[in-house]
């Protein structure tokens, strides 16, 4: 009988996490979540009571916190998916750049150095297209174009990436660049574009754009963990050192066409617009996928209506409770 492939998560409470760790355990893999639940935990209420997963709270900032909440009746990981982050521009402009180093850069580093110590085989990260910036010429960037960050956070994840990549352990390293999430999770944002513009257009009735004819590209989240999944599952040559962007060409838009799909689904929604520029993610690209489907046969099955559908169907049937609830933010909560 194949023994059962023992899968770390950090991050696992979170947007991503909770996703990947359901479509995990539904794969049959048993799943460590470490999570320091800035934003709650319950996301993973649904998996707590599954005899192969385990939960532990945990900073993965702290230099043991990996090796010392691992059960000790599994084998050791043979992956480690790193999403633990502070997510997004807004939150690390919010904390600064100390601590938003702490959390995105030295926690990546010390999680690697511990997964090199217990034998762990592949390191996903999750990256991000913030990296690229702005496209110079206009053409779709690849994972050969010059990193031109526009924000802290993608600075941090810069940082992330070059240790990674210069790591010169045993542990395979992975690089996913995401594109921008949308689409409904047991940890819901809606502080991401797609997300945050349906249900403003859903509650109020209008949206205000900013930067309106900028471009950028978009992905689903279940797609996100399908393109993980590949990651933790491809021959372990494809992925070693690799950078990949993760999303679909169909998934770049400009802010217009998305503001188009959902007055398709919201028609008698106000639209106003705001030139606007401040110290923050002023992205204006779209990218190429060409790579991952052509070396992993990564295929996106979601499109931007897709999730929109999705995402008003749960306002419309009053999923959440209150989804103007700072839980379902990331930018409001300061980490000292």
């Amino acid at each position: 009988m194949q023994e059962t492939k023992h899968i770390l998560v950090t991050g696992g409470a979170g947007y991503i996490g909770s996703a990947l760790c359901g479509e995990l355990l539904r794969q049959g893999y048993q799943v460590t979540a470490l999570d320091e639940l800035l934003y709650g935990g319950e996301s993973l209420l649904a998996y707590l009571s599954h005899p192969n997963f385990h939960f532990a709270k945990a900073n993965v900032w702290e230099p043991r916190a990996v090796k010392d909440n691992l059960r000790r009746d599994w084998q050791a990981p043979f992956a480690v998916v790193h999403l633990a982050a502070l997510a997004g521009f807004p939150a690390c402009q919010a904390v600064g750049r100390q601590v938003a180093w702490r959390y995105n850069v030295e926690a990546t580093q010390r999680v690697y150095e511990q997964a090199e110590e217990l034998g762990v085989e592949r390191f996903v990260y999750a990256s991000t297209y913030s990296n690229y910036g702005l496209a110079p010429d206009g053409k779709p960037v690849t994972e050969e174009s010059p990193l031109n960050p526009q924000s802290l956070y993608a600075e941090t994840k810069i940082a992330s990436e070059r240790f990674l990549l210069s790591a010169q352990g045993n542990c395979a390293s992975l690089i996913l660049r995401l594109a921008t999430l949308y689409g409904l999770s047991p940890r819901m944002r809606f502080d991401l574009i797609v997300n945050q513009f349906v249900l403003e257009a859903y509650q109020k009735r209008e949206l205000l754009i900013y930067q309106r004819g900028y471009s950028r590209s978009f992905v689903h989240l279940r797609d996100a963990v399908r393109g993980i999944l590949l990651g933790l599952q491809s021959p372990l040559e494809q992925i070693r050192g690799q950078v990949y962007n993760l999303g679909s060409d169909q998934g770049n838009y400009t802010k217009d066409q998305i503001v188009a799909l959902i007055l398709k689904r919201l028609p008698e929604t106000r639209v106003s617009y705001k030139d606007m520029t401040f110290g923050g993610d002023m992205r204006d690209l779209s990218v190429s996928f060409e790579k991952i489907q052509r070396q992993l046969g990564f295929q996106a099955f979601y499109t931007v209506d897709d999730g929109i559908r999705e995402v008003l169907s749960a306002l419309q049937v009053g999923i959440f409770r209150d989804p103007l609830d700072s839980r379902h933010r990331n930018a409001q909560f300061i980490v000292q």
